[in-house]
């Protein structure tokens, strides 16, 4: 095997954003640059000035916490901000997220100081375990004006004593026909919250420690609560900072054409996937309810690309449901289909077994997606290294990158791979295929002492649609820049994703890009 060792990040990645593409591309709104579709509205926005004030470092004094009854907005909705904190008074900073100029965020409006007040305890229901605040009062409300550009929001709450943390927000534009559709993935965020000792993987009392899934889980959780302010550095963000910013940040530093919705305006308008070229499905995105992959199967059908960049993608079924604060407010995933009250008595696909795979939906995700989730590197395991194995694919054109070479740095976390015995497209392509060693993992599937982590690519001949999955939830972590005298994978992981939404911004990817079957090199019949 040879080994490619990548060096400092001084290659363009890390340089300020790049115009549109050409004098031609500045008459027009939006355009074909090197990384994709670029849009000038994105160029002009991230061009104003930002701040670094947006950001919480280290472990701020006393506690402070909130949520919005909202997950995402448009120009003229108020969102409701529930706050709970020890200082006696509190105010609160939007700052739209993105770029400008190196800063990562804007401030786009700021609140009037405010009374802090330490609202009670969250109740636990019995039965299904779920934490609501629901019964919180409201602080304040916020008119998300024509100020708020669309776009992923952090609101902070700061308050006199130096307490912070963040509200996520994420404004949406339903008019918008952008090439690329961001979807932050906030059932997943709430899935792992464990704000009040629970959430689906984790809850307090004595259960047996052999048997998973965990006993005292919760069977619903609520959205009426705050992101748990711990140690996975999500500040009250969930999963947004360590696998969803990255590529907003690198999108908006390449003034990429693109559009922000979440899992519940897909939920609640899944017309919308149909709007774009491409979508792209972020970070640790594996809780995806009924309505949502019904959407995304009749985008692709229709010809729409989509981009799984993180693993496990589909992975988790769940199923929503309103709270006294509003519509799709609770989101229910009992892991076991004979738990959950609909099984028999409903839709079975609205049943929560523990996976789609499971009964009574009995829907994998493998065909959809391209492969199979296959277990997870431990937290303090050592990345692993992506390796080529087909280096003259489209995809790692101008990157230099030939069969056998590997780029370290790149695997963390979940992986997927195409393990045998499931059903897969028929002409799925495999672009990388990387051996993991199994002293710091959990692998469902193994040969012995290795597994692999795998990426994918297949085409769809009815709709013609393009579907891309990365095989680990660190590709967006890997877009960081690092420091320059590091080991850094950051351009090249870069310059594959340029490649990649270059490709998928076009539109349907099967018309230029047509998959090359491949499966049987690496996985014999």
């Amino acid at each position: 095997m040879i080994a490619l060792v990548v060096g400092g990040c001084s290659g363009r990645r890390d340089t300020p954003p790049r115009p549109p593409a050409t004098t031609a591309a500045a008459s027009a709104a939006t355009a074909l640059g090197p990384d994709g579709v670029t849009a000038r509205w994105v160029a002009a926005e991230n061009a104003r000035p930002g701040t670094t004030a947006w950001r919480i470092t280290g472990v701020p004094p006393g506690t402070i916490a909130g949520f919005a009854d909202k997950t995402y907005a448009e120009a003229g909705d108020t969102v409701s901000l529930y706050v709970s904190t020890d200082a006696p008074r509190f105010h609160v900073e939007a700052y739209r997220v993105g770029y400008y100029r190196g800063a990562g965020a804007r401030l786009v409006w700021t609140s009037s100081p405010m009374t802090g007040t330490k609202q009670h305890q969250c109740p636990l229901s019995a039965g299904t375990d779920t934490v609501s605040c629901s019964d919180w009062a409201v602080s304040l409300r916020v008119r998300i004006t024509r100020d708020f550009v669309q776009g992923d929001y952090l609101f902070k709450l700061v308050g006199s004593g130096g307490q912070q943390s963040y509200v996520p927000l994420t404004v949406w534009d339903p008019a918008s026909r952008a090439a690329y559709l961001v979807k932050n993935d906030v059932l997943t965020w709430q899935a792992w919250n464990p704000y009040g000792g629970y959430d689906f993987y984790a809850g307090r009392g004595s259960c047996p420690v052999d048997v998973y899934p965990l006993c005292s889980r919760a069977r619903v959780v609520s959205f009426d609560r705050p992101y748990a302010f711990d140690d996975n550095g999500g500040k009250g963000t969930g999963d947004f900072l360590a696998l969803e910013l990255p590529l907003v940040r690198w999108a908006e530093q390449n003034a990429l054409d693109v559009a922000y919705v979440t899992d519940l305006t897909v939920i609640e308008h899944p017309e919308i996937f149909t709007h774009h070229r491409a979508v792209f499905s972020l970070g640790h995105d594996e809780c995806w309810s009924l309505e949502e992959r019904r959407a995304a199967v009749a985008a692709q059908q229709d010809g729409v690309n989509l981009a799984f960049f993180g693993a496990s993608g589909m992975l988790r079924h769940v199923r929503v449901e309103p709270s006294s604060l509003g519509p799709d407010r609770e989101e229910v995933d009992y892991r076991d289909s004979a738990e959950d009250p609909l099984d028999r008595h409903g839709d079975p696909l609205q049943v929560t077994g523990n996976t789609w795979a499971s009964r009574p939906a009995d829907w994998p995700e493998d065909d959809f997606v391209g492969e199979s989730y296959n277990g997870f590197l431990e937290p303090h395991a050592p990345a692993g290294a992506l390796t080529v194995v087909d280096g003259s694919a489209w995809i790692f054109a101008g990157t230099g990158l030939r069969d056998g070479q590997q780029v370290p740095g790149v695997i963390r976390s979940d992986v997927d791979s195409l393990e045998p015995g499931f059903e897969y497209p028929a002409n799925v392509q495999v672009f990388a295929h990387s051996p993991l060693g199994v002293a710091h993992a959990q692998p469902l599937s193994r040969a012995g002492d290795i597994f692999y982590s795998d990426m994918t690519y297949y085409t769809d001949p009815v709709g013609h649609a393009g579907v891309w999955d990365s095989g680990t939830n660190n590709w967006i972590p890997a877009l960081v820049p690092c420091a320059a005298d590091t080991t850094c994978p950051a351009h090249i992981v870069g310059a594959i994703t340029g490649n990649l939404l270059r490709v998928l911004g076009a539109g349907p990817a099967d018309l230029t890009h047509p998959s090359q079957p491949g499966l049987g090199r690496y996985y014999p019949p």
